[in-house]
């Protein structure tokens, strides 16, 4: 009798556009550029200890987007888009990612050069609609480090609201953190008087 093979279909993970960038789904293939990208200390800093390795290892990216990011992607539990600016749409950088978990649902980094001109502010309003609109989920909750206030001003500028405190382990060490939440009634409420 031959060996019967499962094939796993990828569930479909759009590609999503703003004024200024272009989101497509995370693939092998971003690795070198995630590669070239991602380990910078600006980066990586205010990022939780438990899931990036630090010193960043040589094969980090494609580890990262093998064994963790395209697995999860297929099982339907996380979304994760490369961003690439409309001018030079072959240019990776940065990432952004929806996950299925109670307490962290979304995640992101952007490349220093490019932080600073509200280019992540529109990678989160769409990214964000797909969690509440595409997929119906009906809260989103996202945890940060408190000085990282680049990305508390996102969450105020997104209607989030600050909900919880206390101290979680970073790639810089301990610090304490915030957890924010936006619900989906929320969410439509707000996009109605926009």
């Amino acid at each position: 009798m031959g060996e019967v093979t499962e094939i796993l279909d990828i569930p479909d993970i759009p590609v999503l556009e703003t004024e200024r960038l272009i989101l497509r789904p995370l693939e092998l293939a971003d690795a070198p550029s995630v590669q070239k990208t991602f380990p910078q200390w600006d980066i990586v800093k205010h990022l939780s200890s438990a899931s990036i390795p630090w010193p960043y290892p040589p094969d980090g990216a494609e580890t990262f987007i093998r064994d963790f990011a395209l697995p999860a992607q297929r099982a339907g539990t996380e979304w994760t888009w490369s961003l690439r600016p409309r001018s030079k749409s072959e240019e990776l950088i940065g990432l952004i990612g929806l996950y299925d978990k109670g307490e962290a649902n979304r995640g992101f980094w952007l490349a220093p050069e490019w932080q600073g001109k509200g280019l992540m502010s529109e990678a989160v309003e769409v990214v964000t609609d797909f969690w509440f609109v595409t997929l119906g989920r009906l809260l989103m909750r996202i945890p940060k480090a408190a000085p990282n206030l680049a990305s508390r001003r996102i969450s105020e500028k997104t209607g989030m609201r600050l909900v919880a405190t206390g101290e979680k382990d970073y790639v810089s060490g301990r610090l304490p953190t915030e957890v924010w939440e936006i619900t989906r009634e929320e969410w439509l409420a707000q996009k109605t008087t926009r």
